[in-house]
């Protein structure tokens, strides 16, 4: 007669394989939407009853024993059996709902992502959107993440990539900043002025900014008397008058509209990478994610409503110099 795994073994695989992809308790408990208390204690069950040690464990790290590392990729295979299992019921059913999975860029989440999710849900009302918003690049897979957005390279050919919407940035000051101090023709004027810097919080390096001269790009890194690493911080910085920045466009643009911001050196700017959709292969029937890649293309619309609002105030710029007396 063959033995049955127990739901409590089950449950144990599943923390086991999730942790030891993931590195520690606390990121498996997020990717598993549990507490790390409950995953601890799932994969101290299961190495009970294996009478095996699966992990080291540190207060700061937690690595794979040699019987952890033999027994982890079977764990995988399990839960990507369990995986295609799910994502086949999935893809049978025609209504959105559910649980969908997104993980997103801070900013992006924050000024594109989160203000749409009422308006999808309205349509949407039986999926539940669980938005997960970082600096970091999650392993869509190992996290059984739906859909991300990033900025820049796919760097995953196990994923499946749509092109949203350029990644345009621009340098902004305040008009009070301005009027103060003056406007920067050229990039080089920029040792002039005071100016606020991001520096990214997975590598500490700050923001190198740069502009068209020409066939050539300048990337230039400023002396900053403001650095932080957040780009809200930064704009706000820059509304307060603080001096001048590099910031992307989508984050701008309210700020412009209002009249706090004004983009300058424009005509230096460059489109250095593009704002992207990733999801698995395996995600590919599924009606929640179809759903909100559609709904994707209503809020990354061509040209996006962003940088249509910074160009019109380029514009309007424009035309006022010209219409200036010599």
């Amino acid at each position: 007669m063959t033995a049955q795994i127990g739901l409590d073994r089950l449950t144990g695989l599943i923390a086991f394989a999730r942790a030891g992809s993931l590195g520690s308790y606390t990121a498996a408990a997020r990717a598993l939407s549990i507490s790390p208390s409950a995953v601890s204690k799932s994969v101290q069950r299961l190495e009970q009853h294996l009478g095996l040690r699966l992990f080291h464990r540190t207060t700061r790290s937690l690595t794979l024993t040699s019987e952890g590392r033999d027994l982890h990729e079977r764990a995988l295979r399990l839960l990507r059996d369990a995986e295609e299992i799910e994502q086949m019921a999935v893809a049978a059913r025609s209504e959105p709902a559910g649980t969908l999975k997104v993980t997103a860029p801070l900013p992006v989440g924050l000024h594109l992502i989160a203000p749409a999710l009422p308006r999808f849900r309205e349509r949407y009302p039986k999926l539940m959107v669980d938005l997960r918003l970082g600096d970091g690049f999650a392993d869509l897979i190992a996290d059984g993440i739906d859909v991300a957005i990033r900025v820049g390279d796919l760097g995953d050919s196990r994923l499946i990539a749509r092109t949203l919407a350029p990644h345009r940035v621009c340098a902004f000051a305040s008009p009070a900043y301005l009027v103060r101090r003056g406007t920067p023709r050229h990039p080089d004027e920029l040792v002039d002025h005071d100016c606020v810097n991001f520096r990214f919080q997975s590598t500490g390096q700050a923001l190198r900014w740069p502009f068209r001269a020409g066939d050539r790009i300048l990337e230039i890194v400023p002396n900053a008397g403001i650095v932080t690493d957040n780009s809200d911080a930064v704009a706000f910085a820059l509304v307060a008058g603080g001096g001048i920045s590099i910031s992307p466009t989508y984050l701008a643009a309210p700020f412009v509209e209002r009249g706090e911001l004004i983009p300058i050196l424009h005509e230096y700017s460059v489109d250095r990478h593009a704002m992207i959709a990733l999801w698995p292969e395996s995600r590919r029937g599924n009606p929640n994610v179809k759903a909100f890649l559609t709904f994707l293309g209503e809020i990354f619309r061509t040209p996006a409503p962003w940088d249509v609002t910074v160009a019109a105030h380029v514009g309007r710029m424009s035309q006022d110099r010209v219409g200036k007396p010599v």
